[in-house]
């Protein structure tokens, strides 16, 4: 038991760990603040906004960047906090410094690539 436990444990911090440097964008140095937010990032964010396999097609929620939401902290924050239908807010499950955190991370990712026109279909 002791040994599946450990072997998951291995699993999952080798997931979570290239999902953060991917999207650091090689950032080489973080602030306390930034990379608290980052460490928060990867608990609660990873899972919806980061492709974490190569197989992955596509993201349940957009990528987020320097650019989400027009680059507004007050927006983020408020975002963050309250949610929509589509996210969980998370004012009952993160203290308000810790959500400013995450806001300050995302401040260090730069803007993803403009995705790819699809292909047309062959005749």
């Amino acid at each position: 038991m002791e040994r599946s436990v450990g072997a998951l444990m291995l699993l999952v911090g080798a997931f979570a760990y290239p999902a953060a440097a991917q999207t650091t964008g090689g950032s080489p140095s973080l602030d306390a603040t930034q990379l608290a937010g980052r460490n928060l990032f990867t608990q609660h964010c990873v899972v919806c906004h980061v492709k974490t396999l190569i197989t992955a097609v596509r993201t349940y929620g957009p990528p987020l960047s320097q650019q989400s939401l027009g680059g507004l902290d007050e927006v983020l924050l408020a975002f963050i906090s309250t949610g929509t239908s589509n996210m969980p807010g998370f004012k009952y499950s993160l203290e308000p410094g810790e959500i400013a955190s995450i806001v300050a991370y995302l401040k260090t990712l730069p803007a993803p690539p403009p995705a790819a026109p699809p292909n047309p279909a062959p005749r």
